[in-house]
């Protein structure tokens, strides 16, 4: 498949205005300035794209949604805050494709009528946050932004915030408290951000990688961009891979193309020939599969059917040296620091689920607390204030779903035989 999202990139000079325009870049927005806001809105429905922060969102509703509110002004904001674990796909737009974002973001913020945009930032990005400043600058002194748009009288200013390096601002209503100056902390919905977003105003959050396909969808039309990849949720998709392979990396490939494929034909196989243990397919908060369960497709449809879901498309690859306790036990520690504290459940549950999962692994578990493991799931999921929650409920269950001997042998034996392979 020809590359979009990643398109030159492999140039040491392709975050330079100059060089993403020889490349045919901005050309879409012309195109675009041509058609009505409305009509916009029909190709990104026509289109079939989801929203490639996790959920999968038709990207269309939500700008539905925010276009038919009458208030103005309408903001559209991007969420750049890429916390999850393992997850690193949109690092290189923001680091090497900063224009094709901004490209993005003017011809989505022309469709919404919104004139003003904020790039949300994760913290611990520094150099990505000058990249993509220095992009803006570029972007405004070219005429893509500003009052008057390559003299169309059309709208769009923008600002790259950094934030502080909170994951729970990945979710979208604590990222707008965040960006609005306030501790990030979930909000209650409804009302959702479509209608009453930053500072009250109809808002459209969108993540990096799905703003950066809208100029894809203006350059070859829905009905072309419609047949990449599977059909229920079409499209190039940005897959990173980490872990036990051989060549880590950020794939582009089409959106339903098989785990299997992803570790085996591109990213080289397990590292040194070591046998495949388990996968997190979509980042720590995605449910873990095991080695047998990896001929599915990569996509919003099918991975919740094979029992876990596509998320942030982070596949995490460990073979067979790693012991799946210790990995659950990294994972409610990461989780338990995260929880932002609003709720009972994922405040309490994540801090008890790594304790016990402490003593596991040090040798001091009980026959009990399997099952004490699997009450504090479930009492977590589907009861936390956002999917915080939901993530480190989910990952546990699974892991003891298909790792359960590993717990019961901790146990029974006392130790860990994964030690001396650390």
């Amino acid at each position: 498949m020809e590359k979009f999202l990643l398109r030159n990139t492999e140039n040491p000079n392709s975050a330079d205005i100059e060089e993403y325009i020889k490349t045919g870049g901005y050309k879409n927005i012309s195109k675009a300035f041509e058609l009505q806001p409305s009509d916009i809105i029909e190709e990104v429905k026509k289109s079939g794209l989801r929203g490639r922060g996790g959920a999968g969102f038709p990207t269309f509703m939500k700008w539905s949604f925010a276009s038919a509110d009458k208030k103005f002004p309408k903001y559209l904001i991007c969420n750049a805050d890429e916390g999850e674990p393992g997850t690193f796909k949109d690092r290189p737009i923001l680091e090497k494709n900063p224009h094709l974002l901004i490209e993005g973001m003017i011809i989505s913020g022309y469709a919404l009528k919104a004139e003003y945009g904020y790039i949300y930032l994760r913290g611990e990005y520094p150099y990505a946050y000058d990249v993509m400043n220095q992009a803006v600058r570029d972007a405004y002194d070219k005429g893509y932004l500003g009052d008057n748009i390559l003299g169309k009288n059309i709208k769009f200013n923008l600002v790259v915030h950094l934030g502080a390096g909170a994951y729970i601002c990945g979710e979208e209503t604590a990222l707008l408290d965040s960006l609005e100056g306030r501790r990030g902390l979930p909000r209650n919905k409804p009302p959702f951000p479509v209608n009453a977003g930053a500072w009250g105003m109809p808002t459209i959050v969108n993540n990096v990688e799905t703003l950066a396909n809208i100029p894809h969808i203006i350059e070859i039309g829905a009905d072309a961009y419609s047949k990449i990849g599977f059909p229920d949720c079409p499209g190039p998709k940005l897959y990173c891979v980490s872990g036990h392979v051989e060549k880590p990396g950020v794939f582009e490939l089409p959106m339903g193309i098989s785990l299997r494929e992803i570790i085996y034909d591109y990213a080289g196989g397990t590292k040194n020939g070591k046998k495949l243990k388990a996968v997190f397919p979509g980042g720590i908060s995605a449910p873990v599969l095991p080695a047998d369960s990896i001929d599915c497709a990569m996509d919003f449809v099918s991975l919740p059917k094979a029992g876990s879901m596509l998320g942030s498309a982070a596949v995490m690859v460990m073979d067979e040296t790693v012991c799946m306790v210790k990995i659950a036990h990294r994972a409610m520690k990461f989780f338990e620091r995260e929880s932002c504290g609003k709720c009972t459940p994922c405040r309490e549950g994540t801090e008890w689920l790594r304790k016990i999962l402490e003593r596991i692994e040090n040798g001091r578990g009980r026959n009990e607390d399997i099952s004490l493991l699997t009450d504090i799931s479930n009492n977590i999921f589907g009861k936390s204030f956002c999917a915080l929650g939901d993530g480190a409920a989910g990952v546990m269950k699974s892991i003891l779903k298909h790792f359960r001997a590993e717990f019961e042998e901790h146990i029974k034996e006392k130790r860990c035989r994964f030690k001396q392979k650390d």
